[in-house]
């Protein structure tokens, strides 16, 4: 596949990284982005016969900066490239995925990204994984946005200017809407893409993600929140509702309510019903259901932590380091 590039990013990802690359090799022109690696990532990279590009450590780590990074190189080196699989490095690619998804570009000129399912390989190992799992189960078909691992179109990527290299987190949605206002689709393929290893297993990692998921919420919604995209303006009003306004509106009103206000609180088991419900609608157990549903409405006020992080750094004019939520793997 001669018009293929992959680029693939990490940062400490040891023996997961391993894999990725493995599952890629003579797939097409490859690039790995190395953002301050000190397990050997670089180096078994290099082994393979990748190129690789060690990101400057006076800049703030992106992964939206890395994927430009290992871009640009792949248009030196592949002057004949017209898709790029982007891919993270704690994901393997499933046989098949690459030629589907330049099938379908080639198939469906209209289409600027295509994606498709990514799967988290030991889902049952924790809560937080499996929580992963079901997030990243999104409608098939035309959608709005997509993930990390995604194979785009050159002439589209080209088109706006790649990711916004200044966004810690959420940069593949806020490039499908740049993508979207010039016309392009993007679409989800009923097919397995990647395997995911989060390798979340403490309370606190799930806590650090969901500050960062908030963040991306806040900071999104700050570049495109006007009409008529919207963007996460919906998720970022919820956010604030029932991370802050239900609790404090509840708190401030009890003496003058007699107590009465703090009713409120019983809005939550009613959201966690709703979810539940539509959980079990997409054909999950009730177990399943149950989890998904709790740990949503629990995360908004972690959520709300990184949303109010967003509007500080922003109106004090500064810039957020990464938010990672990740041990370090190991790797051999």
């Amino acid at each position: 596949m001669n018009n293929l590039g992959i680029v693939v990013i990490g940062r400490n990802e040891g023996d997961r990284l391993k894999t990725c690359l493995v599952s890629i090799l003579e797939k097409g022109s490859v690039v790995y982005v190395d953002s301050g690696s000190t397990d050997g990532s670089v180096e078994f990279a290099q082994s393979l016969g990748i190129n690789t590009i060690n990101l400057d450590l006076g800049e703030p780590f992106t992964a939206a900066r890395a994927r430009n990074a290992g871009y640009q190189l792949l248009t030196i080196l592949n002057p004949v490239l017209e898709y790029v699989q982007f891919v993270d490095g704690d994901c393997e690619i499933v046989p098949g995925w690459l030629e589907s998804a330049r099938n379908t570009l080639l198939e469906q000129p209209e289409v600027g990204v295509v994606c498709g399912r990514r799967r988290e390989r030991f889902p049952q190992s924790s809560i937080y994984n499996l929580l992963c799992d079901l997030e990243w189960n999104t409608p098939i078909g035309d959608t709005k946005a997509c993930g990390g691992d995604a194979m785009m179109r050159v002439q589209a990527w080209e088109e706006v200017g790649g990711f916004n290299p200044l966004l810690i987190a959420g940069e593949e949605p806020e490039l499908c809407v740049r993508l979207r206002e010039k016309g392009w689709k993007i679409l989800r393929l009923d097919q397995e893409m990647t395997l995911h290893d989060a390798n979340m297993t403490k309370f606190s990692q799930w806590w650090r993600r969901n500050i960062r998921a908030g963040f991306a919420f806040a900071e999104g919604s700050w570049l495109h929140g006007d009409p008529p995209e919207k963007h996460w303006l919906k998720e970022s009003r919820s956010i604030w509702l029932w991370g802050l306004w239900i609790p404090l509106i509840s708190l401030v009103l009890i003496i003058p309510t007699l107590g009465w206000s703090l009713g409120l609180f019983l809005l939550y088991p009613l959201l966690v019903y709703r979810i539940y419900r539509y959980q079990l609608s997409r054909g999950y157990d009730g177990k399943t259901s149950g989890l998904y549903a709790i740990f949503c409405v629990l995360g908004k006020f972690p959520q709300l932590l990184g949303q109010i992080r967003f509007h500080t750094l922003r109106i004090l004019g500064k810039k957020s380091q990464l938010l990672e939520y990740k041990e370090v793997a190991s790797h051999t």
